[in-house]
């Protein structure tokens, strides 16, 4: 299905005969001796994989540079963040270097450098597409084994869905995948949306909520019924994402502090400063077994609304692209960062398919909308997306400038 169309492959997952360096200087000569399983069904699918993308270093920040390969622009204004920490693929694909990128997500590293360079990206349901961000024969924290998932990024939803389609095949290395029909049964007619602007976490700027009202008058006209919703868990699910994944990460800042850049160990310490609020300094097994658990009352919670409205129309993020490193300058712009994100984290710690699709661009810089389905129903995101890019104002690729 994909034969002879160029991708890419991030940076930190395996390709046969080239480094996977995850943007660390430490790993520029970690030479992979076989395939990771996107890679592997990229492949299989008949894919020519033409470049390696960028990320930031151990790709856990929304901003893409790094001491070893460099920053990676935003075509549209170099001024602003091309997204994180799939920002190397996006920004290829936004250019025109090619029309698929793969890319992979546990706090929006997706969807949100898709939206930041205005192209679409999927997050699917976790055990859609086989992955494995570990070592070889080395272990995944429980955050990454269920919340981290592989994704492409493209200029379109029909790209989208065949690079899905073509990444979804099965591989015994994935702990978590499930050989699940890509197409389901038909929704029943009309289709409800609810449409979530606030979370109470962080006001959308009036572009995000223009994006947003123009997406729901395009899907009503298409025949859904679009309603305001106010859905609280997810601000609760934000928080948790900075327990459950950010204890996990605490286990690998001896690596960081050894290995990373500048700015990583910055955004590290900002990450933490703010989370302590809600967690503390340090937060005891106890915190993170009671963690888990209300994660899978949280899952419950989201299911049963999902029975009356299918589909979810939220924002990508509160603010359009922000500047290069807002995320190092203080604590405080680091929660401004955070907070503008929380569907970043709410959304993998739920782990429900979600997608990113632009509407526009308002100021000079791309803007757009998110939508989140029930598991394994990526077919109906694809099918209210199709609905909002037809009506889409932006063009990609364009000239980097």
């Amino acid at each position: 299905p994909l034969h002879g169309v160029p991708v890419s492959t991030k940076i930190n997952v395996d390709q046969a005969g080239h480094v996977t360096t995850d943007g660390v200087v430490a790993f520029k000569d970690n030479i992979a001796e076989k395939d990771s399983p996107p890679v592997a069904n990229l492949r299989k699918a008949g894919a020519v994989i033409v470049g390696r993308s960028n990320t930031p270093a151990f790709s856990f920040r929304w901003f893409t540079n790094n001491d070893l390969h460099g920053i990676t622009l935003n075509p549209w204004d170099k001024s602003r963040t091309p997204g994180g920490s799939s920002g190397g693929a996006a920004s290829a694909v936004a250019s025109g270097m090619m029309p698929i990128g793969h890319g992979n997500d546990i706090g929006g590293s997706v969807r949100h450098p898709a939206y930041a360079c205005g192209i679409t990206g999927i997050r699917p349901t976790m055990g859609r597409i086989p992955g494995w961000a570990g070592p070889p024969s080395g272990d995944q924290a429980p955050s990454t084994q269920l919340m981290a998932t592989d994704g492409p990024l493209a200029r379109s939803i029909a790209d989208l869905r065949l690079a899905l389609t073509s990444m979804s095949e099965f591989d015994p290395r994935d702990p978590l995948h499930a050989s699940v029909p890509l197409i389901g049964e038909p929704l029943q007619k009309p289709i409800r949306v609810g449409l979530l602007r606030d979370v109470g976490i962080a006001t959308p700027t009036s572009a995000v909520n223009q994006a947003l009202s123009d997406a729901a008058v395009q899907l009503t006209e298409a025949g859904y019924i679009v309603e305001e919703v106010s859905l609280p868990l997810f601000a609760e699910a934000y928080r948790l994402w900075y327990l459950l994944v950010m204890e996990d990460f605490r286990t690998a800042l001896p690596v960081v502090e050894q290995y990373g850049d500048e700015g990583m160990k910055k955004a590290a310490f900002n990450y933490f400063a703010n989370a302590k609020e809600w967690w503390g300094d340090n937060p005891g097994l106890s915190d993170y077994i009671k963690g888990y658990a209300r994660r899978g009352t949280l899952i419950v919670q989201l299911q049963e609304f999902l029975q009356k409205y299918p589909l979810l129309l939220m924002p990508v993020s509160t603010e359009q692209a922000f500047e290069q490193d807002a995320d190092l300058f203080s604590v405080e712009s680091m929660r401004r960062c955070m907070d503008a994100q929380w569907s970043m984290m709410a959304i993998p710690v739920l782990g429900f398919p979600a997608i990113s699709v632009p509407t526009g661009v308002a100021d000079g810089l791309p803007v757009g909308v998110q939508l989140l389905g029930r598991r394994f129903r990526e077919d109906t995101l694809f099918d209210a997306a199709e609905v909002i890019e037809a009506h889409a104002q932006i063009k990609t690729p364009i000239d980097p400038r």
